[in-house]
């Protein structure tokens, strides 16, 4: 197998892992609000606590995805969206995008489960 399809291949899986642990923690942030709505509280703090973990590690890892210099390795692309199946725009705003949703659903949720209480 030739070199240059192997490192196709590599990045390939990179990017396609990468895309699916992304859309779990999207599912994981717009079920947050899903689960207040539904008064199932303690699931919704522990996807915030899944969501807050990744925060962790993307802080760890200086704002990026431990994946992104692991794809790095297989291509000279350095477009927003090299390692990751998403439109560039999306890829480019994807934190400032997803952290306002995550903290509002956390927000709309503690407001669901005290308004009553």
């Amino acid at each position: 197998m030739a070199v240059s399809t192997q490192r196709t291949r590599a990045l390939v899986t990179i990017k396609v892992l990468h895309t699916v642990v992304w859309a779990f923690f999207v599912g994981c942030i717009f079920a947050i609000p899903v689960a207040g709505m539904m008064r199932r509280f303690g699931v919704a703090w522990i996807l915030a606590g899944v969501v807050l973990m990744e925060c962790l590690v993307l802080a760890v890892n200086g704002g990026r995805c431990p994946l992104t210099p692991i794809a790095g390795r297989f291509t000279e692309d350095r477009t927003d969206a090299f390692d990751i199946y998403l439109p560039e725009w999306l890829a480019r705003w994807n934190k400032v995008l997803f952290g306002a949703l995550f903290v509002t659903g956390v927000l709309f949720t503690l407001w669901l489960r005290f308004r009553s209480s």
